[in-house]
């Protein structure tokens, strides 16, 4: 009975095919609208995290910050950075860090890049990590040597590919022995060009305060924290440490500011996730506009084939059987736009995260999710007009012209 009823379904569907297909465009549209605004919504989520997870995990970022627009702010020192490390619970690394600009040369190549002076505690509160080679050791750091660690953007311009490690670069008006190539990371603003992490020189801490900056100053430094620590205890005693060695005194703001990546990251999250709902929510709507487009194309169905609906009932057709037909075709018209939505979503996804360069990620339960919904708005918005169909007197029905 189940194979009659949905063959006798796909006959009618097929019998006014341009109807039909114009019946379900308001469900096609919602599906399509719902899928393809929660996968761009996931995608840039994911893009953000990914930039963020380039700062490091559960890290904070302190930097000088101006009170006044007219005096600047003083420098951090090595001597603030012990001082985290050694007198703050939970601290596992801190490590500042200076940046300046150059142009690379190397094999009659030349590339304006950015330089980074880090050491070895830097890199772990980043988590930066060594592709090829190795890392500073503690009497380059000390020395204050001319080596470098470059980023993969700096070796697709400058390098020729396998001759990378033991080269002689220059930067500016200084060379440096390439001891290591940085594992490619995601965009971040926590160094690199402009938006391109991997477009770096990394340098010894020293060697870039002496030749490139000309002081000793730190321009900022990255504190990463044990997350079974409090985070906001591990804040609060950085914020009174960074007061007392900078002479703040009570009630006057700070000349400094601290970012927590962490933070930053939950409110992303929780920014984008808004964002994606209320879209959804939106485009939702043509998805009950859609049902009661249904539900009027299957009401007039019932008023044009009331004279076939009297020969079923007259001949024995049950009444429950009538409206399993009616209730069944809305279904197969509403799964029928969920597979053209599904599909549409699918392409306009993969187009619009190309065209914005966001990661796209297919999620096979939204999917499920947004068909199992329109068959279940072919079942609400069926119901009543199969259930009117179902109620015609067979011979009032026969009658009818």
């Amino acid at each position: 009975m189940i194979g009659a009823t949905l063959l006798l379904a796909f006959r009618e569907i097929r019998r006014h095919l341009l109807r039909s297909f114009l019946t379900t465009l308001g469900i096609i549209i919602g599906v399509a609208a719902v899928i393809t605004m929660v996968t761009l919504g996931q995608g840039l989520t994911a893009d953000v995290q990914n930039d963020i997870s380039g700062l490091g995990s559960d890290v904070f970022i302190v930097f000088p910050s101006r009170t006044d627009p007219n005096v600047s702010p003083p420098p951090f020192d090595e001597a603030d950075i012990r001082a985290v490390r050694n007198q703050i619970a939970g601290v596992e690394f801190a490590a500042g860090s200076v940046t300046s600009s150059a142009t690379a040369f190397h094999n009659g190549q030349d590339w304006q890049t950015v330089i980074q002076g880090a050491d070895g505690e830097f890199f772990d509160a980043q988590n930066i990590e060594i592709a090829e080679g190795r890392g500073f050791n503690e009497e380059e750091e000390d020395r204050g040597e001319s080596v470098c660690i470059v980023g993969p953007t700096v070796v697709e311009k400058i390098f020729v590919e396998d001759q990378v490690l033991g080269e002689e670069m220059r930067l500016g008006n200084v060379s440096c022995r390439v001891i290591g190539i940085a594992e490619d990371r995601a965009s971040s603003p926590g160094g690199g060009g402009g938006n391109d992490a991997n477009d770096i020189v990394f340098m010894p801490l020293k060697a870039v305060q002496r030749r490139f900056i000309g002081n000793d100053n730190i321009q900022y430094f990255v504190v990463k924290y044990d997350p079974s620590y409090n985070t906001l205890t591990i804040q609060n005693q950085l914020v009174s440490l960074l007061r007392e060695r900078r002479v703040i005194q009570e009630g006057e703001d700070n000349d400094f500011n601290l970012v927590d990546t962490a933070e930053i990251s939950d409110t992303i999250g929780q920014v984008t996730g808004a964002m994606t709902a209320v879209v959804t929510v939106i485009a939702a709507i043509s998805l009950l506009v859609g049902g009661i487009g249904i539900m009027n194309i299957m009401l007039v169905s019932v008023t044009e084939r009331t004279r076939e609906i009297g020969i079923r009932l007259a001949i024995g057709a049950l009444a429950k059987e009538v409206r399993l037909q009616f209730l069944t075709e809305a279904v197969v018209l509403c799964c029928f736009g969920g597979m053209l939505g599904i599909l549409l979503a699918l392409g306009l996804s993969i187009l619009l995260a190309n065209a914005i360069d966001l990661p796209f990620l297919f999620n096979p339960a939204l999917n499920v999710v947004a068909f199992v919904f329109s068959a279940v708005m072919g079942i609400i918005f069926g119901y009543y007009p199969a259930h009117r169909a179902s109620k015609l007197d067979p011979i009032d029905a026969l009658r009818h012209e």
